[in-house]
């Protein structure tokens, strides 16, 4: 129950009656997986989305608005509480245990509930947190603002799916080849993409997609004018994450973050925005201040443990200086596919932050191969057909990649070992450090480990270990080092009595590669007798990298000895990075080896029919 005493619900109860009928209603128009590259409204290359224009002739375009996460459930979390992901451990896609919210934590539309707003959400959720029954009056695709009781405010959510990356499962023989060979020498492809005709046609269908997802922000807009409520309530469009076509949605590069967002006040509420009618703003938000602005436009006062700062309403005026001049990214586990990514936007600047360099973005992941450009686009590599650009999704990648934004769009052209970037490469460096320390980060701990130990009250680990995490962090920079400099401190590392300090340095020399095979013998070592069979994989996965041993009794041996989903689902990622992407390592797995409740995930079931060639 939200209400948790007589007393508090006597305080809410006279709130809501002094403001009923003054506190503005607040909707979110969400549709999913489309960065704000596909409509021309924000970029020369989109599609013109006359519904979404009209509300910003009269709203404010915000030219700087991201996703913290670039696929939906690690972005709806985020969304849901206004706390970044990894202080949360929210942020792997999708939760194979959802995460408990700490004590006084709750999902910001209870405080909405708690003030008199009726709260509705039609209809997706997709969050990695246990639920309580005090977010929602209604959620469901029945849900509406129109069963609230007379006068009462409300905040209402619209989903919108028919741009969602399954509508681009389509097949060879379904491409309308009259229309592609009509429109597609004008087809818009990005420079690092194939300009094939498959990509030429996914494109042309996706702006489709566009164009009906904006017919029905249209209708919602329709529907509250109907209602005679355009006037009384503030609309937000914008998109979950990023876009959906290869290398955009589950990565952090600009097409998977930068999303649309444009915001419309009515008159009566002008005075709740900083903006003026019909602007736009290069203010950096992004959706962990989301939730904190609803609030604040409410005028409720923002609870502590919230991470956003509000860009509108009665506590915008209290955003700090540093709040609007950066964003903050992470990617980790989508689907079955694991890696560890973070990213700052700054000005024209991206800095991307690779914690396991030599793990490759075109990794297979079961649902994005079943789009046709992502199949092509492999297949294409693995035929030696693509330039130097079109191949980097398919290689390992470097610790550090920095972009100029503005001129580079795509982050094809990486300055980190510019000399003239090189400030600014050290001073984002420097905030990133910062950002996870403080936070702290808990992916520094793998997934299993934190649901084994803190997914009841992940807040209050991070600070119970903050010191170790700061560790970890010092461990995984030394991949930033030349090697000869810290050859020694990787050594000592590896015999390290704490097992995660073994394995940032065992992630950090599959990163050097070649480089740190003087630590051969000590990784020999824990492949055979390390207490944690994650560190025995890292040991043959490095080992096999540089093509000293043979990974797969380890690696099988390990997969059949683990009780945990995610232990099980990262021994099979490296099984699946070894096979794909270094010397084609072989993995005969015997499945009646596997432990029951292990081999019937169904994330799990993905990657054995992969190395296995299993029927569905």
């Amino acid at each position: 129950m939200f209400i948790r005493s007589n007393a508090l619900f006597i305080v809410f109860l006279v709130a809501s009656l002094i403001v009923q009928g003054q506190r503005p209603n607040m909707v979110w128009i969400t549709s999913e997986d489309n960065s704000k590259h596909y409509l021309k409204l924000f970029d020369q290359n989109g599609v013109e989305t006359p519904h979404i224009e009209r509300l910003a002739n009269k709203g404010i375009l915000f030219t700087r608005a991201f996703s913290n996460a670039p696929v939906c459930s690690a972005a709806r979390s985020t969304l849901i509480t206004s706390v970044y992901g990894p202080k949360l451990a929210t942020h792997y896609h999708r939760a194979e245990e959802k995460i408990v919210l700490p004590e006084g934590f709750e999902m910001f539309p209870a405080y909405l509930r708690q003030a008199g707003y009726y709260t509705t959400n039609n209809a997706k959720e997709d969050y990695n947190i246990v639920k309580s029954d005090s977010v929602w009056d209604e959620s469901s695709r029945h849900a509406s603002w129109r069963n609230r009781s007379d006068g009462q405010p409300f905040f209402h959510v619209h989903n919108i799916y028919n741009t969602h990356e399954g509508q681009l499962h389509f097949s060879k023989e379904d491409i309308d080849t009259e229309r592609l060979a009509a429109e597609g020498t004008h087809a818009f492809v990005q420079p690092n993409h194939p300009q094939t005709d498959v990509f030429r046609y996914t494109n042309l269908f996706y702006k489709d997609k566009i164009r009906a997802m904006d017919k029905e922000v249209g209708a919602v807009i329709e529907e509250l004018k109907k209602d005679g409520l355009l006037e009384q309530t503030i609309i937000f469009y914008f998109s979950d994450h990023g876009g959906v076509l290869p290398d955009s949605k589950g990565y952090l590069k600009e097409t998977g973050l930068h999303v649309p967002l444009v915001v419309y006040v009515p008159p009566k509420y002008q005075r709740l925005s900083n903006f003026k009618p019909g602007s736009k703003t290069d203010y950096f938000v992004s959706f962990v201040d989301f939730g904190t602005t609803v609030l604040s436009i409410a005028g409720i006062d923002i609870p502590e443990f919230m991470d956003g700062q509000p860009f509108m309403g009665k506590y915008a005026k209290n955003r700090t200086k540093k709040a609007h001049e950066e964003v903050f990214g992470y990617a980790d586990r989508f689907d079955e596919k694991y890696d560890m990514v973070r990213s700052i936007r700054k000005g024209k600047y991206k800095y991307i932050r690779n914690f396991q360099p030599c793990h490759v973005n075109g990794l297979m992941n079961a649902y994005r191969y079943k789009q046709l450009a992502y199949t092509e686009w492999q297949h294409l590599y693995r035929d030696g057909h693509l330039n130097e650009e079109q191949s980097q999704f398919f290689q390992p990648k470097q610790p550090e990649e920095l972009y100029n934004v503005e001129l580079d769009p795509y982050e094809i052209n990486d300055l980190a070992n510019d000399p003239d970037h090189n400030r600014i490469l050290k001073d984002m460096r420097k905030g990133m450090d910062s950002r996870l320390k403080s936070m702290p980060d808990l992916s520094f701990y793998p997934e299993f480990y934190i649901l084994r130990h803190a997914k009841n009250n992940p807040v209050e680990f991070g600070q119970q270990h903050k010191n170790d995490i700061a560790q970890y962090l010092k461990i995984a920079n030394l991949s930033l080092e030349d090697f000869e400099g810290v050859a020694s401190k990787i050594k000592t590392y590896l015999t390290s009595k704490d097992p995660w300090e073994r394995y940032w340095a065992l992630t950090v020399c599959s990163g050097f590669g070649t480089l740190a095979k003087d630590a051969t013998p000590l990784i020999q070592d824990i492949s055979q007798n390390d207490a944690e069979l994650i560190n025995k994989v890292k040991a043959a996965e490095y080992l096999a990298i540089i093509g000293d041993q043979n990974p797969e009794n380890v690696m099988c041996q390990a997969l059949y000895a683990s009780n945990q989903i995610t232990e099980a689902l990262q021994i099979l990622n490296s099984m699946v990075l070894l096979k794909d992407f270094y010397n084609n390592n072989t993995f005969h797995i015997k499945l009646e080896q596997i432990q029951k409740t292990i081999r019937s995930n169904k994330l799990i079931v993905e990657r054995l029919k992969y190395l296995t060639l299993l029927s569905p």
